[in-house]
């Protein structure tokens, strides 16, 4: 590496005066004398005897500003009127103070609940055992539509976290550069493949709708902790906490699937404050419903021997129906539910399913 002489120091400190100059002569007092000329806030702010700014402090003059003084200014879009949406401070502070450390204890919250109760009631056996016995549950095109939208779930869902809390966990990690490339790609991605989650969620209305209405079973279900605890808890096609699950998915799916394209296409609703309040509607529903989101595929996959099978198979063990969803079991098979005492090892009830010709 060469050393620097005496030449370059003189032409580094040459360099360095004639930018400050530069910066003072051309930018600086040019701007000190556009503001003086017209007026402190560079806007009429008179807004008439009875709000009128008068001899004021420049820090009194912008409170007032922000607590809605009237005034004039050269915007095409906003010729009169208020001079500052102020608003965008509530909805910052909303953001910054509510919904995101909110939303990570929430997250953080259900991911340690998961992990204590898979630590202390462990993975959830078939207590019969497996039979040779298989029950249809699903149709492919039920399986093809949970999978699309499962997909584009943890796809958005992973892209909307990393822009919500990446700047304040993943800078200090890895740097700004390489933040700034993952932040990029998310944010594509996620408006790139958003505005199919509408799609997705009606879709999947109309394919699961069918039995996910509440009945009288579900309170019992839920008297009973759903099983989780011991014991057994009756439940139809669907229990309790899959339906709840269903309705909370399409609910906080259309907001979700609202406010992101009100966020895409802002220009399609007047105003900053519908605007605002889309992002926080799109924040809070992301949250919860990632949290919601969480339990569920736990259950799915390591919580509970046999759930995953039904939807990448379509079809579950006859011991594994008769134990979760006994109503269900006997409304397809015809056969009646035994006790707990009469549950038998594998092997058993190899009767023919009515109008399957499968045992």
């Amino acid at each position: 590496m060469e050393k620097c002489g005496g030449n370059g120091l003189v032409n580094r400190f040459v360099t360095a005066l004639f930018l400050i100059v530069f910066i003072f002569g051309f930018i600086y007092v040019p701007g000190v004398n556009y503001a003086q000329q017209s007026g402190r806030t560079g806007v009429d702010i008179s807004a008439g005897p009875e709000n009128t700014l008068g001899e004021q402090s420049d820090s009194d003059i912008w409170r007032q500003i922000r607590e809605g003084a009237q005034g004039t200014g050269t915007l095409k879009s906003h010729p009169t009127g208020s001079l500052i949406q102020s608003q965008g401070q509530d909805w910052r502070l909303l953001r910054t103070q509510l919904i995101m450390p909110l939303g990570l204890w929430i997250l953080l919250s259900i991911t340690a609940l998961v992990s204590v109760f898979f630590v202390v009631r462990g993975r959830i056996r078939i207590k019969a055992g497996r039979s040779v016995r298989k029950i249809p549950r699903f149709s492919l095109n039920q399986r093809i539509i949970h999978w699309f939208v499962a997909g584009l779930f943890i796809l958005l869902g992973t892209s909307g976290l990393i822009l919500l809390y990446g700047r304040p966990l993943l800078v200090p990690l890895i740097g700004k550069s390489s933040f700034g490339l993952i932040a990029s790609a998310s944010m594509q991605g996620h408006n790139l493949f958003g505005p199919l989650f509408l799609f997705g969620i009606a879709a999947l209305f109309f394919s699961f709708v069918r039995g996910n209405f509440l009945s009288l079973v579900d309170f019992s279900w839920l008297i009973r902790g759903g099983g989780f605890f011991g014991g057994h808890a009756s439940s139809g096609r669907y229990n309790l906490g899959e339906k709840v699950w269903f309705w909370w998915a399409v609910i906080l799916g259309l907001i979700l699937s609202v406010s992101g394209l009100v966020m895409s296409f802002p220009w399609i609703i007047p105003g900053l404050e519908l605007l605002q309040l889309a992002n926080l509607a799109h924040g809070a529903a992301a949250i919860l419903f990632i949290a919601f989101g969480i339990g569920h595929i736990y259950l799915g996959t390591v919580g509970m021997e046999g759930a995953m099978e039904a939807m990448t198979e379509g079809t579950v063990d006859a011991n594994w129906a008769r134990e979760h969803h006994d109503l269900w079991y006997e409304e397809m098979t015809g056969d009646q539910v035994p006790t707990q005492d009469e549950m038998v090892s594998p092997g058993a009830y190899e009767k023919p399913i009515p109008g399957t010709g499968k045992i």
